[in-house]
């Protein structure tokens, strides 16, 4: 299985020459640290600012930059900063090219689930009803499990949505799925050593798959 850092390697490789990427709170800033080498790419982040960089080594943090998940950043040569308005002016006027979101449920249908969790204290919706709305491309990151071993790729999301038939793409520690239009997860790569059964079994959601599916490479 992949941690949390492999997810983030593994979507890196999604990211295209010139894109205009939205990374959302959790697995998804993490992107940032793997961007791969001759890629040119513009991080922006919800709060207002284009051109983050990594996270800073210990002891480099400067607490006035930070993400939407006030985690402290870095800035690129050529970044800027303004204010939410114009961040969420790019966002829905479709200037970003990917959006990558964390979640915690996503159905069989492309529905997603991840601003809330009935009776439990959660940061709230932030940003994701405006990117799952906008967004012309939407990859999630996610656990394919939950911590009671549940399954989170579902028929039907049980939480509350944020988004209908939006999501085409989810990587998790298990594998890579994409979401077909008449329904259902597409096996289409699975983590090194983990074998297309226990998916199968990890997966509550109509599962496409073939016993000669690839492993990821994350080089």
């Amino acid at each position: 299985m992949l941690d949390k850092h492999g997810i983030a390697r593994r979507i890196a490789k999604e990211i295209k020459d010139g894109y205009y990427v939205n990374l959302g709170i959790g697995i998804p800033t993490l992107v940032a640290n793997y961007i791969p080498e001759g890629i040119n790419v513009v991080l922006q982040s919800e709060n207002g600012l284009l051109g983050m960089g990594p996270f800073p080594f210990e002891g480099e943090e400067d607490a006035d930059l930070i993400n939407a998940g006030k985690q402290t950043i870095t800035t690129l040569p050529g970044s800027s900063i303004f204010d939410s308005a114009m961040s969420f002016g790019m966002i829905r006027s479709q200037k970003i090219d990917l959006t990558i979101l964390g979640a915690m449920e996503v159905s069989e249908h492309g529905d997603i689930a991840n601003w809330k969790i009935p009776g439990k204290m959660v940061k709230g919706m932030g940003g994701a009803m405006d990117l799952v709305a906008s967004a012309k491309n939407i990859i999630v990151a996610m656990q394919h499990i939950n911590k009671a071993g549940e399954s989170k790729l579902l028929p039907k999301c049980n939480l509350p949505l944020t988004g209908v038939n939006c999501i085409r793409k989810v990587v998790t520690e298990l594998a890579v799925l994409e979401i077909i239009p008449q329904g259902g997860f597409h096996l289409i790569e699975r983590a090194p050593g983990v074998s297309v059964a226990y998916i199968k079994e990890a997966t509550l959601g109509r599962l496409i798959a073939t016993e000669n599916t690839p492993e990821m490479d994350l080089n």
